[in-house]
C-alpha cells in the first residue's frame, strides 16, 4: 500500500518533521494540505507554507497552502473546506503543529501556557474533530498525532509542567478518539521520536548546534509515519509508537543513515519511557528529563 492519491491534512508542516513527512508522502503521489500560520518568512526560521508546497510538488505530489491558526475554529473549518473542495475529501489528518517552552511553573507566563495548550491540546482536538466527518468516508482513514506516550513519570513534569501537560493533551486525544471511532474504522495513533531530532526547535530551544550534532534527521520520523499510515486502519489504532521501534518492526536494521552527523551517540528524547530505551540495542545519551 502507498499514499498515492491520498489527501493529507496537516497542521504546521512548513519545516522540520512535518515537512519531512509531507515530502515522503509526496514521493508516493499524495496530496498534502499544509495548514499553518507561516505565510511569510520568519526572521529566524526557514520555510513557509508556500515553500513547503513548492517542495511537495517537486517531490511528486500535489500541495495546497492554507493560512490557518489552528486555535481558531472558523479558520480550521475554512481550511478543511478548502482541502475538500480542492481534492474531494480527506484521507489522513496529521496533527503536527506544536508550541514549546521549557520553563518551570514560576517562569511560565500565562500567555505561553495558553499558547502551548491552545496549539497542542486544543488544536489537535479541533483539527481532528473537523476532519473526522470526512475521514469517515475515506477508504483507509488515519489520524496521526505527533505526541508522546503517556509515561506518568514525575521527571517529565518537574521542569516544564505546562509543556508536558500540553503535549500529553495531544496524546489523550489519541487514547480517547481511538476508542470513540474504532467502529468507524478510523485509526488514531501517536508517533514520537526515540531521539532528539534536528529541527528548528532543537537548535533554538534545546541547545543549538551542539544538540543538533547529537540529533537524528527528521527523515526517521517521516519513514516511520509512512510505514504507519500505509497500514490498514482497522488493524492499527490506539498505539503510542516510537519511531525506531516501529521501523524495527517493519524490518529496518540500519539506523546510522539517520545520523547524528556529529558521530556521537544520539540523545534520547523527552518522554521516552526508560523501559523502551532499555529494550533497544541502540546506545543513547540520557540528557533530557
Amino acid at each position: 500500500m502507498t499514499l498515492r492519491n491520498k489527501t493529507i491534512f496537516m497542521s504546521g508542516g512548513s519545516r522540520g518533521i512535518g515537512l519531512a513527512i509531507a515530502l515522503k508522502a509526496a514521493a508516493d503521489g499524495a496530496n498534502v494540505v499544509v495548514a499553518a500560520k507561516t505565510d511569510t518568512p520568519h526572521p529566524k526560521l526557514p520555510g513557509t507554507i508556500h515553500t513547503a508546497v513548492a517542495e511537495i510538488a517537486a517531490a511528486g505530489g500535489k500541495g495546497l497552502a492554507v493560512v490557518c491558526d489552528i486555535r481558531d475554529e472558523d479558520q480550521v473549518e475554512a481550511a478543511v473546506d478548502k482541502a475538500v473542495a480542492e481534492f474531494g475529501g480527506i484521507d489522513i489528518c496529521i496533527n503536527n503543529a506544536s508550541a514549546i517552552q521549557l520553563t518551570g511553573t514560576l517562569d511560565t507566563p500565562m500567555k505561553r501556557y495558553d499558547l502551548m495548550n491552545g496549539v497542542n491540546a486544543r488544536g489537535t482536538f479541533l483539527v481532528s474533530k473537523t476532519c473526522i466527518p470526512h475521514l469517515k468516508r475515506a477508504a483507509n482513514p488515519h489520524i496521526l498525532n505527533l505526541s508522546p506516550p503517556l509515561d506518568m513519570d514525575a521527571k517529565w513534569f518537574r521542569n516544564n509542567v505546562a509543556y508536558t501537560m500540553a503535549k500529553f493533551g495531544m496524546s489523550m486525544c489519541t487514547l480517547g478518539m481511538a476508542e470513540e471511532f474504532r467502529r468507524d474504522g478510523i485509526a488514531v495513533n501517536s508517533l514520537w521520536p526515540l531521539t532528539a531530532i534536528d529541527t528548528a526547535a532543537v537548535r533554538n530551544v534545546l541547545g543549538g548546534d551542539q544538540m543538533a550534532r547529537m540529533s537524528r534527521s527528521p527523515q526517521i520520523v517521516a519513514d516511520a509515519a509512512h510505514a504507519l499510515l500505509t497500514r490498514p486502519s482497522r488493524e492499527c489504532t490506539g498505539n503510542f509508537f516510537i519511531d525506531e521501534v516501529l521501523l524495527r518492526d517493519a524490518g529496518v536494521t540500519d539506523f546510522s543513515v539517520y545520523g547524528p552527523e556529529g558521530g556521537d551517540d544520539p540523545v534520547a528524547d523527552f518522554f521516552v519511557p526508560d523501559a523502551v530505551i532499555d529494550a533497544l540495542p541502540t546506545k543513547l545519551q540520557r540528557l533530557l528529563g
